[in-house]
Parts: structure tokens; sequence; C-alpha cells
């Protein structure tokens, strides 16, 4: 088309910067089908000067485009919410009288909540898969049409769906909705959709049914959630089940459970765990790791109250800010004190009970502080979200020409960590106010821009990757927050950087400068291993339960082949315990199979613990003063003299890296 622009003609540029002339009122799909045949079989939405427009969406003014198909990064997530719909239609086609409330794109795939009085089984996730395939075959159109708020609302309650009319309700007066219609179903949303619902393709599959609450709020009904993923392709799929079904077999409270290293009572409490002998010891060094490193950089341990009185989380402006995470308040004397969710204050008063020099800073305060925070039930699961934790936690007073640099020591102290623990891929991700949302933040804006460049430096200096992310910011400051990615390619948040302006004001944090006169500090929040509880859910998965040999509950088993070398066999343990270990909490952990099993079920179960080492002695061994090494793996080492392998396994424990196999 070459038309000269008018009236009735608009102007089309492409990214390379191509111009075309369409009539106004084309279609994306129209320009994808002059572009070519291939494009406009391959094209699922495009945008509008930047805006997602539907490719059956009218185009009236001249406009940069760019048309998305499934090689683009956006497509999964386009797929994602198609398939959500697909969903709703199927479930509503089989279960009549069922209502749809919200079904958007998730990481990984997408869910809907439904409102139905009997419960969905596994059975029921078959027959709704069976029929979203029968529906993407139909190839039914899709349409999009626009109403006035008002019509919505009444259209909705009409035909029984109640809370799409309450979504509605909270759109302001006046304005229009859009409503989507896939062949004769429809539903409220923003869009895009596909032009019709064979674009999605066969690679998705329903996953699994789980409660919700309407809004999120557990004062509201109960819903039922149906989970699914969706991909590009087959292969995509495929791939992605079999990393869920390896994330199954790495699930840290399974693993937990088999290796008994921690546990949960409704007699305690939801969210409260209980640390087990073998989890007590990945505890253990783990914290004895931290002291080592904060050792080397100049840290000093505290110990602070599990609690404190109301007026120093108000002082902390904890109350006013971040109430809906706390515990109710506990009755003592009259008095309300609080569980506290954090350090902070803490920390705060430990520095500020005496005076400091500027020759004394960076003042670097650390403790791994057990911390309490109210977690809705229904976000607890297992370690990895609880309601009371032991924080790596660490506070730097120090003056604002050291900023940058101290948040820089703190970034290569993070990376040490995970380079260790052999943690390949991470990232930093930069925390913003929202500045829409200010009643969330200290109102303090020169302050928020003067940290933020002191963080940007820090991180850009680093050379490490990050990120910015809007509205995450904590009330105090801005933040970092590390994500790091297990051995399978899950992503977590692990631990957490923050540079706090307001804490130098509410709790009068000074130092004395060379001038003779009091200068207010900045405070860096860190805590590079996080919490106790989360790292270790990471690790288990990371490690699959197999944990380097310095982690290890159990280093090594001592199997005796018969009743005639168990004084040989104690020998060897009590050699083995009493070997001094530089690099850990005690000497090596060590045991004894002293059933009645034959020898390959012992080596069998040893397996099963993931103990690194399992060491056979017979009358051979025993005369030789030997031991015979076996490995997890199952890898045979053979004999070795004791000396020898006292020497390998104090290696791996001391400097916290396996011998290669």
């Amino acid at each position: 088309m070459s038309a000269p622009a008018s009236a009735d003609h608009i102007v089309i540029t492409l990214p390379d910067g191509k111009t075309l002339t369409f009539p106004r009122g084309v279609t994306g799909g129209d320009i994808a089908a002059s572009i070519g045949p291939g494009l406009a079989k391959a094209a699922l939405i495009l945008t509008v000067n930047g805006e997602e427009y539907d490719l059956f969406r009218p185009i009236d003014h001249d406009a940069n485009i760019r048309i998305i198909t499934k090689k683009d990064p956006e497509s999964l997530a386009l797929i994602r919410h198609d398939a959500s719909h697909v969903l709703a239609m199927a479930v509503q086609e089989l279960f009549p009288g069922t209502q749809v409330t919200i079904g958007p794109s998730i990481d990984d795939g997408f869910y809907y909540d439904f409102a139905r009085d009997t419960p969905f089984t596994l059975e029921d996730l078959a027959k709704i898969e069976a029929k979203m395939h029968e529906i993407v075959k139909a190839d039914l159109p899709t349409r999009r049409e626009v109403w006035p708020r008002d019509k919505a609302i009444e259209h909705f309650k009409s035909i029984g769906e109640k809370y799409k009319a309450e979504l509605i309700e909270g759109i302001p007066e006046g304005e229009d909705v859009s409503i989507y219609w896939h062949g004769d179903w429809h539903d409220l949303c923003r869009g895009p959709h596909f032009a019709s619902t064979a674009k999605i393709g066969d690679a998705f599959k329903l996953t699994k049914i789980a409660g919700a609450y309407w809004r999120g709020n557990s004062d509201n009904a109960q819903l039922q959630r149906i989970y699914g993923t969706a991909w590009r392709d087959q292969k995509e799929l495929d791939a992605h089940l079999a990393r869920l079904e390896e994330q199954e077999k790495r699930d840290h409270r399974r693993i937990g459970k088999e290796m008994e290293l921690f546990t949960f009572s409704p007699d305690v409490g939801a969210g409260l765990p209980l640390w087990m002998p073998n989890g007590m010891v990945i505890r253990q060094e783990l914290e004895f790791l931290a002291l080592q490193e904060e050792r080397k950089e100049g840290y000093r341990r505290v110990a602070t109250p599990h609690i404190a009185k109301e007026a120093l989380y108000y002082r902390s402006r904890h109350l006013p800010y971040y109430n809906e995470g706390m515990y109710a308040p506990l009755d003592i004397d009259g008095e309300n004190y609080y569980l506290r969710p954090m350090n902070c204050p803490h920390h705060h008063l430990v520095y500020g009970a005496t005076r400091h020099s500027y020759r004394e800073l960076p003042v670097r305060i650390a403790e791994y502080g057990q911390d309490y925070r109210y977690e809705a039930s229904g976000g607890l699961s297992g370690l990895m979200r609880v309601r009371g934790f032991c924080m790596n936690d660490a506070h730097i007073y120090c003056r604002y020409d050291q900023a940058k640099d101290e948040f820089i020591r703190v970034l290569h102290l993070h990376a040490r960590y995970y380079e260790l623990m052999g943690i390949k891929e991470y990232y930093m991700r930069l925390s913003l106010p929202d500045m829409n949302k200010l009643d969330k933040y200290v109102d303090a804006p020169d302050k928020w821009i003067a940290a933020l460049d002191i963080i940007k430096q820090a991180m850009q200096e680093s050379g490490y990757k990050y990120i910015e992310g809007k509205g995450e910011a904590a009330f105090y400051g801005p933040k970092i927050d590390f994500m790091i990615r297990s051995a399978i390619g899950t992503e977590y948040t692990i631990s957490t950087n923050q540079l706090d302006f307001l804490a130098t004001e509410t709790f009068d944090l000074k130092y004395i400068g060379e001038d003779g006169a009091e200068h207010p500090v900045y405070v860096i929040h860190r805590a590079p291993l996080g919490t106790h509880e989360r790292f270790t859910a990471f690790l288990i998965e990371h490690y699959a339960g197999a944990f380097p040999t310095w982690l290890a509950p159990v280093q090594a088993r001592i199997v005796p082949i018969s009743e005639k070398v168990s004084d040989y066999a104690e020998k060897v343990r009590r050699t083995l315990f009493d070997v001094p270990v530089t690099n850990g909490t005690a000497g090596l952990r060590v045991d004894i199979d002293l059933s009645s099993e034959r020898m390959q079920k012992k080596i069998r179960d040893a397996q099963l613990q993931k103990i690194p080492y399992m060491l056979v002695v017979g009358e051979r061994e025993a005369a030789e003063g030997k031991v015979a090494v076996r490995l997890r793996s199952g890898k045979d080492l053979g004999a070795m003299p004791l000396e020898d392998f006292i020497a390998r396994i104090k290696t791996e424990a001391e400097s916290r890296r396996d011998v290669a196999e």
C-alpha cells in the first residue's frame, strides 16, 4: 500500500523504520497479511505505540507497531492468559452453575478461581483438560466488545456471576469495560487475546487443585483454584514437566522428613518449625561459616531479646508501616510487648548505647536473631515461608562517604557465599518506591534520591547483574534482593541489602566528626544467608539432600561386616570423632551401623540417607588398619589406610569443597 496519509488513512511505522499507509480502522491482522502469509499465520497480537492490541482491534491513528509471534518472549504470558479463558470455558461447559472469578497468567503457567459447592477432583482435571483441547481444536473466533460499566454490572448479575459483577463495581463510575467473547462464551477482561482459540496450541496441561479465598482475604468465601501450565510447543512443555518431576523429587518438605531435618507440630503452631538433630547440624555449620566470614570483615556479635515494648516499634515505625506482619501484643504488667519482626531496632539501641568517633566507623554488628512475623496460613510452605525464623542479620553504621564502599563489600560477601555453595546463577533486584503509593513509605524524597544514588553506584561498580522493580522498597528506604537459582533452575529470593536513612532520625544515631560536631550515620541492613529456614530449604533442593561433606549431618558411616570387628569399628569411630576440624563446629560426624542387617542392606540404607561416605570394615581391614571406602553415588574407592581417608575427609570438611571423585 502506498496511498498518502489523509483523513481516511493512517501511517504505520514498523520496527525497522519502514512506513506503510492503510485505511483508518485497519487491524493488526490486516497489516500482518499485507506483509506476508507467514507473518499472518504466526501473528498473535501487536503493540500499538507500546499498548497491546488484539489482531482484530481497529487502529484509527498513526502508530508505531510491533507484531508479536511465538518467537517473542511476551508470547508465553499471552498463551497462558488465553489458556486460562479456555479453562474457564471448559469448566462451565462441564459443570454448569460454576461461577468464574479471576484467571491470570503466572510464572510458568496460569490459574482460574471458581466458586462451586462440590470440590473438583483429580479425575475432573483430566475431563477439563480434554474439553480444553476440544475448544482449542474448534478454532472458535474471538471478538471484543466495550460496554458501559453499569451495563456490565447488571449483565453479570443477571446471569448469576456475582463475583464478576463485584469486580466491575470496583471500577470507577463512568468508565467502560471490555468484554471478550470466545465463540458464545464471554468474560470481563482487559485483553488482549488471540484471534481464535486455535492460536493457543496444544502444549498445555492442568497440574493441580488448591483452595483460595476471594480476593486473597480469609474473611471472604473460599474458592477452588485450578492451576495449569502452557508453553509454545510440546518440547517446551515436556521440558517443564520434567523440571516439575525433578522439583517433586527435591521437595525440601519430603526430603526434610526422610532425612529427619525438621518437623512441625500442631501443638506448637503452624509455621513454627522444630529443628531435629540432623537439621541442627546444618544450622550450626551455616552459622559457623557466617561467624568466620564476618570476623574477617570486622563484624562483632551481639545478642538481643525476642520481644520489646510497644513504644520501641512505634519509634522504629514498624507498627505504623508494618503492623499487618506482626503478631498481636502481649500484655505484661499492663504494658504491650511485641514479638520482634526484625532485629533492627534492638541493634540501633546497641549502637546508640555508646558515643562513636568518626575514627571508629564503620561499626558492624551482627546477630543470628530470632524473629516472628504473622504470615497468612495459606501462604505457609514448609521452611520456605514460616512464622518464626532465625536471620543472618547485621547492621553497618557508617559515614556518608563510606556507604557506597560498605555496600559493595556486602555485595561481594553475598557472592562469596554463593560461589562456595555452587550457586552459579544469581542477580540483584533493586526495589524502588512506587511514587503513586507514598503512604507505604517514609515521606522524605530527597533522602530517597540520595540513598538510591549510593545503591545504584554500588551495584554498577560491583559488576553483578541487576534489574529494577517498582513498588517493592522497604518503608524506610530502597533495598536490593538477591535472586538465586537452584541446580534445577528454581528461583528464590534469599537475601537482602537495604540502605536506611530513617533510623538515623528515629534513633538519633550519630557520630562525632573530625570537627567535633555530631553527624548522622548511614545504616546498611544486610542478611546474606537470609534465614536458616529459607536458606536450608533452598539448599535441600539445590543438593537434593546430598549435602557436601562439610554440611552433611552424618559425614561417614562405619559398616562392620560382622560382630567380630565391632571393636575395630568403634576404634575407627573414635579416631574420626577426635579429628580436629578447624572450619567446623566440632570433630568429624560419624556413626556405626550395628544392626543385624546384611552388609549390602546397610550400605543401601546409608545411600538413601545420603551419607557421603560408607566405611566397610572386616577382619582384613582390622588387621591392616584400613577402611574400604564407598561413596553414596555407589562408587567403590577400595580399601585405604585409615590415615589416608582421614586426610581426604578432613580436607573436604575444612575447605568446604568435596574432593573430586
